[in-house]
């Protein structure tokens, strides 16, 4: 029995990880080759982004095979340790096993930066709360608008980007005028996980902002540490699998995936006369014309087969 051993019914391990470091093989490929062959052969899930600059990704297996993929990675040097969370679930969450090559782990349009080692100071989720209820303190959310639209923490800037590529043209135009405007004398940033607020205050550092701070392990870290009744988090946290919201103690929330848009979608969004399972959602339903729309039912009807046989559809983890 180990700390992450499952319960009877939940026999799949799900392992979120990063890190920034120099990826010391001057063949990226090859590291891509090595860490596909390693997760083909423990039929490990999921995605592994390849960069100069680190390894990002999410993975989920039985608990053996996941151990064979950390271990390959911390045999790289530089990854002997990783920000790394776990989770069980009792199905895959995703249905193909992809390790990619790319500019960035998490793009920001920044490739320049350094994370590694120009990072703002890390906030343990127990001193977060402190630390962002000074006023004298700015708090920015660096994740996307439909993120912050579902839940943030008090007195959080909303940039509202579309992507986090779009972060550093927010921040020259109004971020740093906010941070003149308010006279903050730090800045405290966060994000799902932790990689982004560590790239983004990499960011503000290279712009010129010194007192720049982030939430060690992002949000999810602090919904899993600080207690519901002294937390300063309000509403869901939005994660990028099959759970599509999580509470406090990771407790799943009440939301649902728009199969047409990947966004987010409450009850009342569901009580929608524009929502359609497995079709669209208020959002994008006059953004679909007939023939995709015909082609998302058909989908969301054959997932729905699939799942009545206890059998998985690849068309669950496609992205249109």
């Amino acid at each position: 029995m180990t700390e992450h051993q499952a319960s009877s019914s939940q026999a799949v391990l799900v392992a979120a990880l990063y890190r920034f470091a120099p990826v010391a093989d001057p063949d990226p490929d090859a590291v891509r080759k090595t860490l596909q062959a390693v997760c083909d052969a423990g039929q490990v899930r999921g995605t592994l982004l390849v960069a100069p600059e680190g390894l990002n990704g999410t993975i989920a297996g039985s608990e053996a095979a996941i151990a064979a993929v950390l271990s390959a990675i911390h045999a790289m040097r530089g990854f002997e340790t990783l920000e790394l969370k776990y989770a069980w679930t009792d199905a895959l969450l995703f249905h193909r096993m992809k390790v990619r090559v790319k500019r960035e782990i998490v793009t920001m349009g920044q490739p320049d930066l350094d994370p590694a080692n120009q990072a703002g100071v890390y906030v343990a989720p127990t001193d977060w709360n402190a630390l962002i209820a000074d006023p004298e303190t700015l708090v920015i959310d660096t994740r996307n608008d439909y993120e912050g639209e579902i839940g943030a923490f008090e007195r959080a800037v909303q940039p509202n980007t579309r992507s986090f590529r779009d972060f550093p043209d927010w921040f020259r135009s109004e971020g740093r005028a906010l941070i003149e405007q308010t006279g903050a004398k730090r800045v405290a940033m966060y994000c799902t996980g932790g990689i982004r607020c560590e790239k983004s205050t990499a960011f503000l550092k290279a712009e010129g902002v010194e007192n720049v701070h982030h939430l060690e392990g992002g949000i999810l870290r602090y919904l899993e540490t600080v207690g519901e009744d002294q937390s300063l988090w309000r509403g869901e946290c939005f994660v990028f699998d099959e759970r599509v919201s999580v509470g406090h103690g990771l407790r799943q929330g009440p939301h649902t995936l728009c199969r047409g848009c990947r966004l987010p979608v409450d009850e009342a969004g569901r009580a929608s006369p524009h929502y359609i399972e497995g079709v669209c959602c208020e959002r994008c339903h006059d953004a679909r014309d007939a023939v995709q729309r015909q082609r998302y039912a058909e989908r969301h009807r054959q997932m729905q087969i699939a799942r009545e046989r206890g059998e998985t559809h690849l068309g669950s983890a496609q992205k249109d």
